[in-house]
């Protein structure tokens, strides 16, 4: 409880001096329901009160269990932005020093959205710690622009010997440099948003001796057959922040024994990587897809949330985001789903888990 509250107990509460429930205890009692399946504030008041005694063991709650008003009214007053400042703190606190492939991409809170606006709902950036299977940043992509959300998550960190993905979008000099200053190097999915890049790289990958690729497979797995071939080289005359090689990644798929199509993809490097490694920082990127958004949303049930007011679903998000770490790093056995269910049944669970988060 201490680094929590260290890094925790310098966001200003939003209410008046009179509020009667601390503002760091509402965060603690909000985490802990969502690590018991809580989705809403609704389930963070029903929480409170049937786990009053229990929840007086950590904090004080000296004016007994917060109501969903009180839940509601904070998380949606509640600044965001200092909010994730001390996540960010406090998850370099938790995992310790990073390294290895940290991923960047968007993800839609698909239920937050005004009503009559359902094609636009609220859209936030991610920055997931692959290796370390963390959440280690979110930002508001500020009128859906994802380039400049992530470029305002990426300057809270410092991610030195970390190498940053991300897709397409992303490969522009700003962005680039925002992750150079961060002491990191990048891999950037260059296409053709990017024509006078791609064409250069295209045709030093092309002039290659394609004997130094590096082959991975093929293996079977999820209905299909897959390879994959990567190659780097040198760059040479590209204009680009700290660019020293580029890199070509073919993957060869087969479902039911027919081929299909081969996917190239070609990616803009800040070091020069072997084409193993080429391989794993590929591979690894899409970890954040099918172990971070898909948990969110399949696990902490994140597309179902209707929170859409004021800061709420921003909030409420990283509310999810600190559970999900939470879940993930305690050395208890089993699925994220099982280990919120035992959660909710197993008090003595519950406390190792609040107590393997300091």
């Amino acid at each position: 409880m201490e680094t929590f509250a260290a890094c925790f107990s310098a966001m200003e509460d939003p209410r008046a001096r009179n509020a009667r429930h601390d503002l760091l205890e509402l965060v603690f009692v909000a985490l802990a329901a969502v690590l018991c399946g809580a989705e809403d504030c609704t389930d963070m008041a029903a929480f409170a009160r049937a786990k009053l005694d229990f929840l007086r063991q950590v904090v004080k709650l000296e004016h007994g269990p917060p109501s969903h008003d009180t839940f509601s009214r904070v998380f949606r007053r509640l600044a965001p932005e200092p909010f994730e400042a001390a996540f960010a703190q406090f998850t370099a606190a938790f995992a310790g020093a990073l390294k290895g492939v940290v991923a960047i991409d968007g993800k839609a809170l698909r239920g937050a959205y005004e009503r009559g606006c359902r094609a636009s709902p609220l859209h936030l950036v991610n920055v997931w710690a692959a290796e370390a299977r963390l959440v280690i940043g979110q930002r508001l992509a500020p009128g859906r622009n994802e380039v400049l959300g992530a470029q305002q998550a990426l300057a809270l960190l410092g991610l030195e010997g970390c190498i940053v993905t991300a897709d397409a979008l992303h490969c522009r000099a700003d962005t680039a440099q925002t992750i150079l200053d961060t002491g990191a190097d990048y891999a950037l999915a260059l296409k053709a948003n990017q024509p006078t890049l791609l064409a250069k790289a295209q045709a030093l990958l092309a002039a290659a001796d394609p004997t130094n690729e590096a082959l991975q497979g093929p293996a079977k797995g999820h209905d299909r057959i897959e390879g994959r071939a990567a190659l780097v080289v040198p760059a040479k005359d590209m204009d680009f922040p700290g660019l020293a090689a580029v890199a070509r990644v073919e993957t060869h798929c087969k479902r039911a024994g027919a081929p299909e199509p081969v996917i190239v993809r070609f990616f803009l490097l800040s070091t020069l990587l072997s084409p193993e490694r080429m391989l794993q920082v590929a591979q690894t990127h899409w970890t954040i897809e099918n172990q971070l958004h898909w948990v969110l949303d399949v696990a902490l049930l994140e597309d179902a949330s209707r929170s859409r007011k004021d800061n709420a679903p921003q909030n409420l998000a990283l509310i999810r985001k600190l559970a999900l770490n939470t879940l993930r790093q305690h050395p208890g056995k089993g699925s994220i789903k099982t280990k919120i269910k035992r959660a909710g049944w197993d008090e003595t669970f519950l406390l190792s888990l609040l107590g393997h988060m300091r």
